[in-house]
């Protein structure tokens, strides 16, 4: 007895018939193409970089990534060390210029002052000398009756001094004064230096405290070798006044 097996929707089919229709579906794929396509990408070898132009993504682990972290850091923190080193000597350099600047200037007012006051001094006409006649001194000696001026002690060929900053007025011979020099002072005024054995300046000159004028001596009206001195409210004889009172109101004791 034979035995037919129904062939509804929900039968599965048998294994043959699976086999069978696989088969048939690769082949029908062979045939159209598709599978060559389809296995292609499968079974090729993957493709470099140069091939793709697509730059390959390295992973670096955590503790390398800290090292080049600390490393990019140390090298920041160096640089702005070094930028505030570098700063650091320059403002020192600069304070340091500043610094010797302001001391030359200090320096060139110092001596600027130094020199206005020496140039503001006055001096005896000889040095450690003494008054050894006195103004207005009462003597035959003198045409006027008295004495235009003081003699300081002085032995012949003493150094004598302008006793303040001037220019020379006169130089030669003067009379009774033997030979003189008068000078006009800073001030306005005049001094008078009589009876020298030798003068040292010429006309025009301009002189300061302190200056080699000339020698003293014993030329002209005298009794014995000294310097003559008058102080003076023009170069003229007979505008004489006190030259000891002149001498002390600028500062010289004597």
């Amino acid at each position: 007895m034979a035995f037919t097996c129904a062939t509804g929707k929900h039968r599965r089919p048998s294994r043959m018939q699976r086999t069978t229709a696989r088969a048939a579906g690769v082949a029908a794929l062979t045939t159209t193409g598709v599978i060559g396509t389809l296995a292609a990408p499968a079974l090729a070898a993957e493709p470099s970089a140069e091939q793709t132009g697509l730059t390959p993504v390295i992973t670096i682990g955590d503790t390398v990534a800290a090292q080049i972290d600390a490393q990019a850091a140390a090298q920041k923190q160096a640089a702005e060390e070094a930028a505030a080193r570098k700063q650091a000597e320059q403002a020192a350099r600069e304070r340091a210029a500043e610094a010797a600047k302001e001391a030359r200037e200090a320096k060139e007012r110092a001596a600027r002052e130094a020199e206005r006051k020496r140039l503001n001094t006055y001096v005896l006409p000889v040095t450690g000398s003494y008054v050894s006649t006195a103004y207005r001194a009462g003597s035959g000696l003198w045409s006027s009756g008295s004495h235009t001026g003081v003699d300081f002690h002085a032995a012949s060929g003493t150094t004598v001094h302008a006793v303040g900053t001037g220019t020379v007025v006169e130089t030669g011979w003067g009379g009774a004064y033997g030979n003189q020099i008068v000078i006009k002072m800073a001030d306005g005024t005049y001094t008078q230096y009589g009876h020298l054995s030798s003068i040292g300046v010429s006309v025009g000159q301009k002189v300061t405290p302190g200056q080699r004028i000339g020698l003293s001596g014993a030329t002209g009206n005298v009794t014995g070798p000294h310097l003559h001195f008058e102080a003076r409210t023009t170069p003229e004889y007979g505008s004489d006044i006190d030259p000891v009172a002149y001498l002390r109101s600028h500062g010289v004791r004597l």
